[in-house]
């Protein structure tokens, strides 16, 4: 095993056993990965320049920032739903709709939100105005979820904002049947944060569905529609056309909408909500799309047709094909923002898409943490997301072996996860991360071991021992032989493992 090893510390696994034991009870949403962290913190530091913040510094600033995400674990986690915008809209009504007093950009669909939501910011921000992004869930840190200016908020602001409207949290909590969930109060600090800030513009990813999210509050006159497949069944329906009628709540009266390539019974349901209240439909593959992409380092080289016209020679340094038609989504949308292909005619400045698309960073998204041997994170949880990861790490990895890593979350379907990566993959590794909502490691290894056979699975029910395995079925085969390893399942299994490999 090389000097590279990234769990070498004598004594580690006693500390990282007492920080688990601590973590587990908590939400998985309020920074269970920092078990990885605490541990690691002095060999790892914070992340650099890629938009995930670690702990902050101040002893007692992270003090209150734990004592808000306490208290936010005591409410309804994401899990669990109410098909209801009443106390969502009770708290922007007290708070004074501070959701109406920008523009804003709503994304749906099934995968690829972050990411697209990342991309319509860098280029917003490159046209010189004020973004605020509302996305979930976060890799490392809570505070990732709310975004001014391409960055994440710092934990005092954070803080602040939580306590600015606490009061008014307590106040609807009070008058309501059930309290204000988890993410309905984050939905409301992000919306005053923007409109505190103030932003230019807000873009806002659904946290489940659309119509019933807590999102669903703001106006937006572009609605996005990433790919939609099969993920949250028993929430949003079996088929993706019964999971479109309750993403389509995004589509308003008199909107734009940028409709990614779907499925034919999704794209029916589409098409007719956006009939029935006048809305104005893109397609990609009609009205914009990919023209050609060819693998670059670092990323891909990208002809984009956009509402406008022709966009050549982008660099976008993320890796795969669906990350491509993130970004004809993502011109379109910011293309249809700005008026084009309504009011006017003329592209987007050329030089200005270039500069924008090439300082895109997508955390957790086929993001290599380390090299020789390469390890790649991606988050991807659901059948199609594994097949766009495997299509994706073949495209653009030589690797000659490919040890997985894998750690799921209850309720997810895993085989259909497992059969996408098996052909990629000849050894894996099943694990579990600290969330309690992890898929316990030896369920999920009955399941791998129906896929990949008996002799392919190993199983390490802590990550870091996972991701040593990985590491050292990777180098056992030579060092120089191009091995890799691919981190997956979930995205707080990729959280907590990129704290683990010292990114940054």
């Amino acid at each position: 095993m090389s000097e590279q090893r990234p769990f070498d510390q004598p004594g580690e696994h006693d500390d990282f056993d007492e920080i688990i034991a601590a973590e587990t009870d908590r939400d998985p949403d309020l920074a269970v990965i920092e078990a990885g962290s605490r541990t690691l913190r002095a060999q790892a530091g914070p992340a650099q320049g890629d938009g995930v913040p670690g702990r902050p510094e101040d002893p007692e600033t992270d003090k209150a920032l734990r004592a808000v995400e306490q208290e936010l674990a005591g409410r309804w986690g994401e899990t669990k739903l109410d098909p209801s915008l009443t106390r969502i809209a009770a708290l922007m009504d007290v708070l004074g709709d501070p959701q109406r007093s920008y523009p804003s950009i709503h994304i749906t669909g099934t995968n690829g939100k972050t990411s697209t939501a990342r991309m319509i910011e860098a280029l917003l921000g490159a046209f010189d105005l004020r973004t605020g992004r509302y996305t979930s869930p976060h890799v490392q840190s809570i505070t990732e979820r709310i975004s001014l200016d391409g960055a994440p908020v710092t934990a005092e602001r954070f803080i602040e904002t939580y306590e600015d409207i606490k009061p008014y949290v307590e106040m609807v909590d009070g008058t309501q049947e059930h309290r204000l969930s988890f993410f309905e109060v984050l939905t409301g600090m992000a919306y005053a944060a923007f409109a505190d800030a103030p932003v230019d513009v807000a873009v806002v990813e659904v946290g489940m569905g659309g119509s019933w999210d807590a999102t669903n509050v703001i106006d937006a006159a572009v609605a996005v529609v990433t790919p939609i497949d099969l993920d949250h069944t028993d929430r949003l329906g079996g088929t993706p056309g019964e999971i479109s009628v309750e993403k389509s709540g995004i589509i308003k009266q008199g909107a734009t909408v940028i409709l990614a390539q779907q499925p034919v019974d999704a794209a029916q349901v589409m098409l007719k909500k956006s009939v029935d209240v006048d809305a104005t439909v893109a397609r990609e593959g009609m009205e914009f799309g990919v023209v050609a992409r060819e693998v670059a380092v670092g990323g891909q080289l990208l002809t984009l047709r956009g509402l406008g016209g022709e966009y050549e020679q982008v660099f976008l340094p993320l890796y795969g094909a669906h990350q491509a038609h993130n970004a004809a989504v993502a011109l379109a949308a910011v293309e249809a923002f700005f008026g084009v292909g309504a009011q006017q005619a003329n592209p987007l400045d050329m030089e200005t898409v270039r500069k924008a698309f090439a300082s895109v960073s997508s955390p957790g998204r086929l993001e290599v943490v380390r090299r020789s041997p390469t390890v790649v994170l991606d988050a991807a949880h659901n059948p199609a997301g594994a097949r766009a990861a495997a299509e994706a790490v073949t495209e653009s990895f030589g690797f000659s072996r490919l040890i997985g890593v894998v750690g799921a979350s209850e309720g997810k379907d895993v085989r259909g996860v497992l059969e996408a990566l098996e052909p990629i993959c000849a050894e894996l590794v099943v694990t579990q991360n600290s969330s309690y909502r992890a898929m316990d490691a030896d369920e999920l290894a009955a399941v791998a071991v129906e896929v990949f056979g008996d002799d392919r699975v190993q199983v390490e029910p802590r990550l870091d021992d996972a991701l040593e395995a990985a590491v050292t079925l990777a180098e056992d085969e030579s060092e120089f032989a191009g091995a890799g390893v691919l981190v997956t399942g979930s995205v707080i299994t990729v959280g907590e493992a990129r704290l683990l490999l010292r990114r940054g």
